[in-house]
């Protein structure tokens, strides 16, 4: 690792999987599919939904927000890593890196919000069936999406604006697949406590209070599901849930299994690891858990596909 002895960096280098020299060509191919998966399959749901009128619903307006997320999630880490694979070449800007920062905490927190908004939307479905519609009208379904996509605008923001008044001239290596928040902490050698303290108060704001409304929401729901008399009723409501309980249950459970470990089984590795699953695995499996599990979808896809033959 490289020390600059207080020159300030201009530009960063990515590692990304270094410790693989021999495995880039194969990364470059696997990451390319995943890639691949990920914009078709999130650009097919996003596709479907507008040109369906049986999917211009509330809960796939919300679906459609989160694969654009996925989309632009995916967008903003992958082709630099891909570039890297292939070339080798591991160098990237401090505009790059500032942008690539900014963009991915845009969408996480963003995401945290759109899947807490999607359980209120499941709540109000299942307990309270009669004002669905009235509740869940256009106006709030937009305000609920638009206050998701803002949270994430106003983190990410703070965050640039910090880092914007720091220095990095300890090193511009980045042992890392992206410019994330803690590997360019690392680096500055300005005084980093306000950033630190920023952190904290967004982990509890637009972290843990969005898996406390799920999990409420779903006290409730589960409920309000139980005192269906009819197995057949219980089994309809339960399959409304199913693809968001799913997606919450695989993007929470692998960022607690990411930053709730102990110091003593934290390694680089193993965050790389994390980062793969939950920046590029889980918006590769969304269209997938919401194709498969959802009737709609479903018949909607096939639909699209009628039309397009013709």
């Amino acid at each position: 690792m490289e020390t600059w002895n207080g020159t300030e960096v201009k530009e960063f280098q990515l590692l990304g999987f270094y410790e693989l020299p021999q495995m880039q060509l194969s990364l470059f191919v696997i990451f390319l599919v995943i890639y691949f998966l990920a914009l078709s399959g999130n650009a097919i749901i996003i596709m479907v939904i507008c040109t369906e009128s049986i999917l211009h619903t509330p809960m796939y307006f919300f679906l459609c927000n989160l694969s654009s997320l996925d989309l632009t999630l995916t967008s903003t880490i992958l082709p630099k890593l891909l570039h890297i694979c292939l070339t080798g070449n591991q160098n990237i800007t401090y505009l790059g890196c500032m942008t690539q920062m900014y963009f991915f905490v845009i969408c996480v927190v963003s995401e945290y919000c759109l899947l807490a908004v999607m359980a209120f939307d499941r709540y109000v479905a299942i307990c309270h069936p009669l004002r669905y519609s009235t509740i869940m009208n256009f106006h709030l379904c937009a305000r609920l999406a638009l206050v998701s996509w803002l949270c994430g605008l106003l983190d990410s923001s703070t965050y640039l604006s910090l880092l914007s008044q720091y220095t990095f001239c300890k090193s511009n290596v980045i042992n890392h697949l992206f410019c994330d928040l803690k590997p360019l902490l690392k680096l500055s050698c300005s005084n980093t406590q306000s950033i630190e303290s920023a952190i904290h108060v967004s982990g509890a704001l637009f972290g843990f209070t969005p898996l406390f409304f799920i999990i409420i929401s779903y006290v409730f729901i589960v409920s309000a599901i139980l005192k269906i008399h009819s197995i057949k009723g219980k089994q309809k409501a339960f399959s409304t849930c199913s693809s968001h309980v799913t997606v919450v249950i695989l993007f929470f459970g692998i960022i607690l299994g990411m930053y709730m470990r102990p110091k003593s089984a934290y390694s680089i590795e193993q965050d790389k690891v994390f980062s793969v699953l939950y920046t590029f695995c889980v918006p590769t499996l969304n269209p997938v858990i919401y194709s498969l599990r959802n009737e709609r979808v479903k018949e909607a896809l096939k639909t699209l596909m009628k039309k397009t033959q013709r």
